[in-house]
């Protein structure tokens, strides 16, 4: 990025614009990724983390309130792969109004 020529601030600001939403991790994401460190954190995994600690749980107990297997969740956080689209709706809508987790579970 930088030893690329590209702009790490733009492109964490394009990527938040098209997201919505800031991302918090993005720029030590988008900065690991120009210093060839070997992972690569996409915009989902930023999500899925950010969604689960607003929420305050642990994996095995966000996984049961959002009604998926820990080992799916284990995945979305990992970057095995990303979570379908409604999924990335309800971490958005977790992430906003954290209260929502607590009403999950009360539903």
């Amino acid at each position: 990025m930088e030893g690329t020529g590209i702009d790490i601030e733009k492109v964490a600001r394009a990527i938040e614009a098209d997201a919505g939403e800031a991302l918090p991790d993005l720029r030590q994401a988008l900065a690991e990724e120009r210093d060839g460190m070997g992972w690569v954190t996409t915009p989902e995994q930023v999500l899925v983390r950010q969604a689960r600690k607003q929420s305050g749980l642990s994996q095995a107990a966000f996984a049961e309130r959002i009604g998926t297997p820990v080992a799916t969740l284990r995945d979305w956080e990992q970057g095995g792969f990303a979570p379908p689209g409604a999924v990335l709706c309800l971490l958005r809508l977790i992430v906003k109004h954290p209260e929502l987790s607590q009403e999950l579970s009360e539903a």
